[in-house]
């Protein structure tokens, strides 16, 4: 783990959900997987999420997703955070989940609101309790109401806040006002959990981003957080409209996963764009949408000149 652990950015400021590299028959590729996680904390990272819904949880096993915490941990644990998905919608899977990530080395987990089966407020609060109970690890509330449809409602963050080892969250709400309620209210170390909002947020009190963009382009992130921190909000907000045009094109249409590995690809950081089903691998011509917004962000170009040097 890196050696200054800040109460106010427990997992660092530049995460980024990652993508889990596959083979083109469909199975998990650690060689490029820590090839990623190496590239992104080289270029800026300090925070890496692993096994969350970009990394496609719903469909990766379990002895899987302790392969890639051990492997990205050896190869990076000591410069940047790995937060492990510990999400579920049957509480007892979540909780073998957050033990083996444990086991495997992570440094936290993210804890998503159970999904599809709509629990109740209550619910939602036994649920994160007992996986926070379940390790010693630090964890990163996850509300994503697009996804799992409940939100954690404002009486249930404070509640749970109020447990020691849940220090953080990941808002992919998209409302900055609740944020700015909830922040000084719970102490929780607030995360946007949406790249385009993610100066919005920094804004209305967050200390980072959690974002999946940010892999595609991690040196302008970089730079975007570089110039935040030092008080430049209008570089910052200069290099946020310079990336918009690859946000839109990897976020844009939904399919984020599918969308960041076909950039990925484009980027020569990947050499497949293997999904498992249900959700599918781009297209040629879903590609060359993202392609364009790579290169409408002047990426390409990046990568072109860092491949010529």
């Amino acid at each position: 783990m890196p050696a200054v652990t800040s109460a106010t950015h427990p997992f660092g400021s530049l995460l980024s959900a990652m993508v889990t590299p596959m083979t083109a028959d469909g199975a998990i590729d650690l060689e490029a997987t820590v090839r990623l996680a190496q590239h992104l904390v080289d270029a800026g990272h300090d925070g890496l999420v692993l096994n969350g819904t970009t990394g496609e949880s719903s469909t990766t096993h379990s002895p899987e997703k302790a392969a890639v915490v051990e492997a990205v941990v050896e190869a990076v644990g000591d410069r940047a955070y790995v937060v492990a998905g510990a999400g579920s919608n049957d509480t007892a899977h979540a909780v073998r989940m957050a033990e083996q990530a444990a086991a495997a080395g992570a440094h936290g987990l993210l804890v998503v609101t159970p999904y599809y089966s709509r629990p109740s407020q209550e619910g939602v609060v036994r649920h994160v309790t007992a996986v926070a109970d379940a390790t010693d690890l630090p964890v990163m509330l996850y509300d994503v109401p697009g996804r799992a449809v409940v939100r954690l409602a404002p009486g249930t963050v404070d509640r749970l806040a109020a447990h020691d080892r849940v220090v953080a969250m990941k808002d992919a709400s998209g409302d900055v006002v609740e944020a700015a309620r909830a922040i000084p209210r719970t102490g929780l170390a607030w995360y946007s959990g949406d790249d385009a909002l993610a100066l919005a947020f920094l804004a209305h009190g967050a200390v980072g981003l959690v974002g999946v963009t940010t892999q595609v382009a991690p040196a302008a992130f970089a730079r975007f957080f570089a110039a935040w921190h030092a008080g430049d909000a209008a570089g910052a907000l200069a290099v946020l409209r310079e990336v918009l045009p690859a946000v839109t094109a990897v976020n844009g249409a939904g399919f984020q996963a599918s969308a960041a590995k076909a950039a990925l690809v484009e980027l020569g950081l990947l050499s497949s764009r293997a999904m498992r089903l249900p959700l599918v691998p781009f297209t040629d011509d879903e590609a060359a949408h993202v392609r364009a917004g790579l290169a409408a962000s002047g990426l390409l170009d990046v990568v072109a000149g860092a491949d010529r040097a």
